[in-house]
């Protein structure tokens, strides 16, 4: 089974989720890089995330992933950002062909949950199985690990 970790983080929760997941499973880790990055401060991050996901805006990436064919699970890491992936991923998810892939998504948000994360998901890949998601609250606090550690094994044992 051959693991790719591909997450976009704007705060860093999703990115150590995505450690983590990288650490258990060997796979390999690409972290989604917008070409042009979001503002530091959380307001205008808010305001213009926003607008992109109301209108549809897929940011161009500087992120370019070769080869991704020869994976078998795809870990996607996204924030929830206004119910649903951020922009970042959504672009990923429109650039590759993810056919025949599964896809387990971990959504880390501030008290948002999932929402219509996994359906968007499914929604954007059609052909793909998407499997069972975590969803963790900021970050994850102490027993993350064990969350992250617990839910890897689930997905790897419905694979």
């Amino acid at each position: 089974m051959k693991a790719l970790i591909v997450y976009y983080s704007w705060s860093g929760n999703t990115r150590k989720i995505a450690r983590l997941i990288q650490e258990i499973t060997g796979g390999d880790i690409v972290e989604l890089v917008p070409e042009r990055p979001y503002p530091s401060s959380y307001r205008e991050t808010v305001e213009q995330a926003k607008g992109e996901i109301k209108t549809g805006y897929k940011p161009p990436l500087k992120t370019k992933i070769e080869g991704v064919e020869k994976y078998d699970v795809i870990f996607l890491g996204t924030p929830n950002w206004w119910g649903t992936v951020a922009p970042p991923v959504a672009t990923f998810l429109s650039q590759y062909d993810l056919s025949g892939k599964k896809i387990a998504p971990f959504i880390s948000h501030g008290g948002g949950g999932k929402q219509r994360i996994v359906e968007d998901i499914k929604r954007m890949c059609p052909g793909s199985k998407v499997l069972m998601e975590l969803a963790v609250y900021y970050d994850g606090g102490r027993d993350l690990e064990r969350v992250v550690s617990d839910w890897v094994r689930k997905v790897l044992e419905s694979n």
